[in-house]
């Protein structure tokens, strides 16, 4: 059956036609040119289907909300919807759109030269160019300033050396927004692909994420002239400004995995009879349905404010924060709920509660894991800091 989008508080009524037309354009693609074709991808591990990205260029969902070069302009509402429709989807196609916008075409949008605007950001919006974000290592990933990767000057280049790990399109990236020490601290280095002592390698043995590269860096003396350097920024604030981005998207991503999850076990439990009656007519199940749905509901409407602010210029970071939070949170139970009326087929992949409910696994780790945000948000409420304690 048709995907029916849960609207129980009529959102639909606060967004402009321009935003409608947007998320039903990006649903329309995800039912009839991506949810054909996941499947097979996370039988693969680790696969994503790259023949769509013209497609996804084509629709203008990378970099949709920056203004030029080739970017769609649009704000903030028709940006998270984007993202809510495509991880109603997947959660891998999410995050290759989350990664190629938020990780690498906001940071040199935001913190690049001219140059480096004009050479990058027209082919990004196009998919004719690919890039990953090089922040987590192996052994720092929630403390990201104790990175070892380092990068020294000589002469008019960078000599960069470290391992980053759990790149999302490492391996199919043309370029890697890489962060690494330096003498004058944190600071981001566009590295090319075809660098000298630059590799990128697949992980593989997945039980999330299957359908979504996930890769290591390694970088050896790898130079890197000094215009390849990112100016704007030094020290955390770069990458975290652009987690920022990502983690808002995850916030809207989310409630596409949870309504799609929703609207999968509702339509099942109409359908499927015990004891000479749908499921959806025992008490139970009613009360798992109406628990999702206002939570869902709940999300939503977090959202809708989030970008209004973000839109206004009045966000602060730890409303990100909460927003990722509680928005993964709730779409993880909500997979979890929704598996579990399916009985025994929701563990198959006729169905996809199950496989949101793993990709969820780790976007509740990613981009800042729950505890993180919940540490972040208590240091804004109370004043006091109780990272390390």
């Amino acid at each position: 059956m048709a995907f029916e989008a849960l609207d129980f508080y009529r959102i639909d009524d606060e967004l402009s036609e321009d935003a409608r037309i947007v998320r039903d354009t990006v649903r329309e693609f995800v039912d009839k040119e991506f949810l054909p074709l996941v499947v097979e991808h996370v039988r693969r591990d680790g696969s994503f289907p790259m023949e769509l990205v013209p497609k996804m260029a084509e629709l203008g969902l990378f970099g949709s909300n920056l203004h030029g070069y080739g970017c769609a302009g649009l704000d903030n509402v028709a940006y998270g919807l984007i993202q809510q429709e495509l991880e109603r989807g997947d959660s891998g196609l999410r995050s290759f759109s989350s990664v190629q916008s938020g990780l690498c075409m906001y940071p040199i949008y935001t913190y690049g030269t001219d140059k480096q605007k004009d050479r990058w950001l027209p082919g990004m919006a196009a998919g004719e160019v690919i890039g990953c974000f090089g922040l987590t290592e192996p052994d720092f990933g929630s403390d990201p300033g104790g990175m070892l990767s380092r990068a020294e000057k000589r002469g008019n280049a960078w000599i960069l050396n470290g391992t980053k790990r759990w790149i999302t399109n490492g391996t199919v990236s043309d370029i890697a927004i890489v962060w690494a020490q330096t003498d004058d601290g944190i600071q981001g280095f566009i590295v090319e692909k075809d660098f000298a002592g630059f590799e990128a390698r697949d992980m593989k043995g997945k039980f999330s994420l299957r359908a979504s590269i996930t890769s290591e860096l390694f970088m050896s003396d790898v130079e890197v002239p000094e215009e390849n350097r990112l100016p704007g920024v030094k020290g955390l604030k770069g990458p975290l400004g652009c987690l920022n981005q990502a983690r808002y998207g995850i916030a809207w991503g989310a409630i596409g995995a949870a309504q799609a999850c929703f609207d999968e076990a509702l339509q099942y439990s109409k359908e499927r009879m015990i004891m000479k009656r749908p499921l959806a007519s025992l008490q139970i199940p009613q009360q798992k349905l109406v628990k999702m749905a206002t939570e869902i509901t709940k999300a939503q409407l977090l959202c809708l404010r989030l970008a209004k602010l973000k839109d206004e210029g009045n966000l602060r970071h730890p409303m990100v924060s909460m927003a990722k939070m509680n928005n993964v949170d709730m779409a993880l139970n909500v997979a979890r709920d929704a598996r579990d009326m399916l009985g025994a087929n929701g563990i198959v992949d006729d169905y996809c509660s199950m496989r949101h409910m793993v990709n969820l696994e780790t976007v509740r780790t990613y981009e800042g894991t729950h505890d993180i945000h919940t540490l972040i948000l208590g240091r804004d409420l109370t004043g006091l800091d109780a990272f390390g304690g």
